[in-house]
């Protein structure tokens, strides 16, 4: 099925992430093909030919047709740069294709909010900037499933100094935590936007390493206050040595989460789990991608959904997400249950 589909429009493909996507999603699907979008053809020529089923199109974010000639045709449209123009996703809607953005902050969601309102019945329109395109909060969501009332959510997340990916990663770095006024989080049950001294934080890594860390507000925030009904909900980045690089080791990247509440049994309970990826967030970030855009095209999941508003964690199972992560490398270790 996949092979009769149009090209998939991966714009930034050529860079770090939008390249491990590429190469993820052809890992899936290897008969779904691949349009390499990018700034310098040569690059994302380079990036095609290595992956196979795929051809490098140059990509102008500051023109209306993204500088695509109009017999082009695309199944859908992800883009890994911040598109403050919103050409991207203009485009999407014109040609009624679905479209999957990673790069905005919470604070600035207001933009693509209004775009998909005065279209809303053009295209499937996802917004996946959590953290690392899902793989915070899919998890969190499959470890909820054994809780009967979940009042506690703190997520703990490292990103290695050495893994910050590609320029267009580190510009969206510097600009949520440049530009945002403070970071959201639920306090006693509302949203509660914190900053200076409540923002800072301690991060226990895996290796039993306290760090210091911030709050810091992806979209696994507000996704969980509507889908939990938690009444304290914290996500804090570390950005430092990861253990593995402590131990000599390559980078890694690690998600802690614990989640306090009643269990199944009605007793309180607080669980703790820490997830890793050996090879740092690109897989993962790419995996998130790849797997929204499978779900859009209807290529796992059920049929693939009408013009909307998405978030990921309403169209994936969880189930499935957490099982995908698996396959592709990363670790989960149950810490145990303090009752």
């Amino acid at each position: 099925m996949s092979s009769k589909l149009n090209p998939v429009l991966i714009i930034g493909g050529s860079g770090v992430v939008g390249s491990w996507t590429a190469r993820t999603i052809r890992t899936l699907h290897p008969d779904l093909p691949l349009a390499i979008g990018g700034r310098d053809l040569a690059k994302a020529d380079a990036v095609a030919r290595d992956i196979g089923g795929a051809t490098g199109i140059k990509v102008d974010l500051d023109r209306p047709d993204l500088g695509l000639s109009g017999d082009q045709a695309f199944s859908a449209v992800a883009v890994f740069v911040k598109d403050d123009a919103l050409s991207s996703m203009r485009y999407a809607q014109h040609h009624r294709v679905p479209y999957i953005s990673v790069s905005s902050g919470t604070f600035e969601i207001g933009p693509e909010v209004a775009q998909y309102i005065h279209a809303p019945d053009r295209a499937p329109i996802l917004l996946a900037s959590h953290w690392l395109a899902g793989a915070a909060i899919f998890p969190v969501l499959a470890f909820a499933k054994s809780f009967q009332r979940i009042d506690a959510i703190r997520i703990g997340v490292l990103l290695d100094e050495q893994d910050m990916g590609g320029p267009a990663a580190l510009a969206d770095y510097n600009r949520i935590t440049g530009a945002a006024p403070a970071s959201l989080t639920v306090k006693d049950g509302r949203m509660h936007w914190v900053s200076g001294d409540e923002a800072k934080a301690r991060y226990v890594s895996i290796d039993g390493v306290e760090l210091e860390a911030q709050a810091y507000s992806p979209f696994d925030i507000m996704a969980l206050a509507a889908r939990t009904d938690a009444k304290a909900i914290r996500l804090d980045l570390a950005y430092s040595q990861s253990a593995s690089r402590r131990r000599g080791e390559p980078i890694s990247t690690e998600i802690a989460v614990e989640i306090e509440g009643q269990g199944a049994d009605g007793k309180h309970r607080l669980d703790r789990h820490e997830i890793v990826h050996p090879q740092g967030q690109a897989p993962l970030t790419a995996l998130g991608v790849a797997l929204a855009v499978e779900r859009l095209l209807g290529l796992a999941g059920g049929n693939a959904p009408k013009a909307g508003l998405y978030l990921p964690e309403v169209l994936i199972d969880p189930a499935y997400y957490v099982g995908r992560m698996k396959e592709f490398g990363t670790s989960f270790e149950n810490k145990g249950t303090v009752v």
